[in-house]
């Protein structure tokens, strides 16, 4: 006697038992608010009057809860001499520049490595796979001379340059390039006349969308995240986390207000997130193709 196949929404699903399906979402669900309560603690510090912040133990409730700390941030923004609308134009032009190049310069360079042949190109591909093992401050003595020669000291460019030429994005493109997109597909489009920038642009990249998806939302976070910067010296070129660092170093009576610093700082990337992950999600399911 045949077994018959559980169904939901007309879809035939794993066979998997009623009581696997209900363990599984248990454990998921015990994992999602393990991993939610930090974002839920600095959101609830953020209501908490000053009083309340050095409770101890800890209390993750708020008894009497406020947006004074609000008010306090904009009222400190305010009074800065350098206005802090400066500081969120230097976040978003630095991360927005220095997102959309390091997506062009790793995706780029990445179809070339998978899928042109060219003298040197496993050794490229090592020396870019050795770079991970160094980490950025490593390396900093290396960049300030770099940008030193080439005068971009205390510019936007001794970020924004660094920033596209990272080795992890390029190797997140080359690998899922090499893995779903199909030789055939990429010959046929030669052969059909295009070129091939063409062929970069309108076969592989999409293809590969959830591999840019998430490398936009990893190098956003990164620059938006980025505070002080041994190459910026000027004020008017700092960044809105370096402006919130200033606020919290005004002692434990700007804690509240650093906390909604915080919050503040966090709603973009989180914004971004929750509208790229049903694209990824999407397209992590659909991308496969058969060779």
């Amino acid at each position: 006697m045949s077994k018959k196949l559980r169904t939901r929404g007309h879809r035939v699903v794993l066979n998997r038992s009623a009581g696997g399906d209900t363990g599984i979402t248990i454990m998921l669900t015990i994992m999602g608010l393990f991993m939610f309560l930090p974002m839920y603690y600095v959101v609830i510090q953020s209501l908490k009057p000053l009083d309340e912040h050095f409770m101890f133990p800890p209390k993750f409730i708020v008894i009497n809860p406020t947006l004074d700390n609000f008010a306090d941030l904009f009222t400190l923004m305010g009074d800065s001499w350098v206005p802090f609308s400066r500081y969120i134009f230097n976040t978003v032009f630095i991360t927005i520049c220095g997102t959309i190049g390091n997506l062009i310069f790793a995706s780029m360079a990445a179809y070339s490595l998978a899928k042109l042949r060219f003298p040197g190109r496993n050794a490229i591909f090592q020396i870019i796979v050795m770079s991970l093992m160094f980490h950025s401050t490593v390396n900093q003595v290396t960049h300030f001379i770099i940008l030193s020669a080439f005068g971009w000291i205390d510019t936007y460019l001794s970020i924004i340059v660094p920033s596209m030429a990272t080795t992890i994005g390029l190797y997140l493109m080359k690998q899922f390039m090499e893995t779903s997109v199909p030789d055939t597909v990429l010959e046929s489009a030669r052969l059909d006349g295009a070129s091939e920038f063409r062929t970069y642009l309108t076969i592989a990249m999409p293809m590969v969308k959830p591999a840019w998806l998430t490398l936009i939302i990893e190098c956003f976070k990164s620059l938006w995240n980025s505070g002080s910067s041994i190459y910026i010296h000027s004020e008017e070129l700092k960044t809105f986390n370096y402006a919130i660092q200033q606020i919290l170093t005004g002692g434990i009576a700007r804690s509240g207000a650093g906390a909604a610093a915080t919050v503040v700082m966090m709603i973009v990337p989180i914004g971004i997130f929750v509208l790229s992950q049903s694209q990824i999600i999407e397209t992590m399911g659909s991308s496969g193709m058969k060779d």
